[in-house]
């Protein structure tokens, strides 16, 4: 449980120079290699990428941060401590830049965020895990592989909550699942019908997280006995 409650991301530059220990990393895609899967379907594969070289490839590709992005994260900002706890749900707005915190720059900032390269959100990380999963198969019945994205969602639960008992940053780039992933494909050879679902960055941080205050809803609020209890 103490591991579950203090796990967090590491949104921040790590060491390149120190790479993350094959023992750790045997653990790390042990646990993904456990995580439960619809109808034990193992939908996924793992490449593990910490050549250098490949690193810097992958971090000249392009990126880019869509208004629809910045539009959408506004709305789940708070912007003091006491709107964060009262709300209970959501991030402190001071996580983000200023820029991002201003609807009325968001169209202005997205044409800025054009072109940016993958570098900046790979910040350092001497190893990257890219997730992938075949859209061909897909769990029984299971409109939109809803299923199946549940089971990839639980390959990221166990990769998240292993590297963080063994003290190993992480910090989940769903971007690679997105705009530049033909461009990531390429560079890792991964088969056209194959997708990316998202890219895992490991290592140490050069210095510590800040503390952001987290919050969750209060157990009595988002559990219903026997039937649902509407709230006003």
């Amino acid at each position: 449980m103490k591991v579950i409650q203090d796990r967090r991301s590491a949104r921040v530059p790590f060491d390149p120079h120190r790479p993350v220990e094959a023992e750790s990393l045997k653990k790390i895609i042990e646990a993904a290699r456990w995580a439960p899967t619809p109808h034990n379907m193992q939908n996924f594969e793992i490449i593990i990428v910490d050549d250098e070289k490949l690193l810097q490839e992958l971090g000249r590709i392009t990126s880019h941060t869509s208004e629809e992005f910045l539009r959408e994260n506004y709305q789940q900002l708070s912007f003091s401590e006491e709107e964060l706890l009262r709300k209970k749900v959501g991030v402190l707005g001071a996580q983000f830049p200023p820029s991002w915190r201003d609807p009325a720059r968001f169209e202005e900032v997205a044409q800025e965020g054009a072109g940016a390269p993958l570098s900046q959100i790979i910040n350092g990380s001497p190893t990257l895990l890219i997730v992938t999963y075949d859209p061909r198969k897909r769990a029984p019945a299971s409109e939109g592989d809803s299923l199946g994205f549940m089971g990839l969602g639980c390959v990221m639960e166990n990769i998240w909550l292993m590297a963080y008992s063994l003290g190993v940053g992480l910090h989940i780039l769903s971007v690679f699942g997105r705009e530049p992933e033909e461009e990531v494909k390429r560079v890792l050879n991964i088969p056209k019908e194959m997708k990316i679902a998202y890219a895992v960055r490991l290592g140490y941080p050069v210095h510590p997280p800040a503390e952001h205050r987290r919050v969750r809803r209060d157990a009595r609020v988002l559990t219903h006995h026997n039937r649902y209890m509407a709230t006003s």
